[in-house]
């Protein structure tokens, strides 16, 4: 991630689906919003719309919570903010606030997903197009006997920087400004990419759910640096 029964695989299993339901709870829940390394693919009614100030009512755009993390929620009368309030129009449970959390669980999950090469985690987080683009790049990494550590140490910042609304479509794009580690090993162990220190990553991901669905996963549908 010997003899004997595999207890720490079962462990592993637990562990794994317990995240999975946790992070759908979160990002599918209806309530919100929902990094592959460098090398990665990368109807509304408007009578429905609520007021700009019931979006977020209790929270300034920008906020520095006690762990550290930024994050950036648009003004309710920006574009963006408007983007957001139509797509509450058709989920009123809809709270942006609540999908940067979702978000930022969905973006450890991936990045650590895509350095295992755990496509049947990928699978429930990416939409197919996009699932192909990573499992390119795993299957690639197989091949030549490469290994590769990714470790989220640290989210520096989080933002919401689009979103959109076509039909009962809805897509929000957020930011991710992270300290990460990125090692990629070769069979003898030697570094072929990255190096075991930490660096500060920018990278912006869109996800995407259809609101009537009965799937609450919003699942990522692409990827670019910033």
């Amino acid at each position: 991630m010997s003899g004997g029964f595999p207890v720490d695989l079962i462990l592993f299993g637990m562990v794994a689906a317990f995240l999975v339901l946790r992070l759908r709870s979160v990002l599918g829940r209806r309530t919100g919003f929902e990094r592959p390394r460098r090398e990665g693919p990368g109807a509304y009614d408007p009578a429905a719309a609520q007021r700009p100030a019931e979006i977020a009512p209790d929270l300034p755009a920008a906020a520095m919570p006690a762990g550290g993390t930024r994050r950036t929620v648009p003004d309710p009368g920006s574009p963006v903010g408007q983007a957001l309030m139509r797509i509450r129009g058709v989920d009123p449970s809809f709270d942006p606030n609540g999908f940067l959390d979702g978000a930022e669980g969905a973006f450890r999950m991936i990045v650590d997903a895509f350095a295992r090469g755990d496509r049947n985690m990928l699978r429930m987080l990416l939409d197919d197009d996009t699932y192909a683009g990573f499992a390119g790049v795993i299957d690639g990494r197989e091949r030549a006997g490469e290994t590769q550590r990714s470790e989220v140490r640290a989210m520096q910042e989080m933002a919401i920087e689009a979103a959109d609304l076509r039909g009962t479509t809805a897509d929000v794009t957020v930011r991710f400004v992270s300290d990460q580690v990125n090692v990629t090993s070769s069979k003898d162990g030697s570094i072929v990419a990255g190096a075991d220190a930490v660096t500060e990553l920018a990278d912006i991901w869109t996800f995407r759910r259809d609101l009537r669905s009965q799937d609450p996963t919003w699942k990522l549908v692409a990827t670019r640096s910033a």
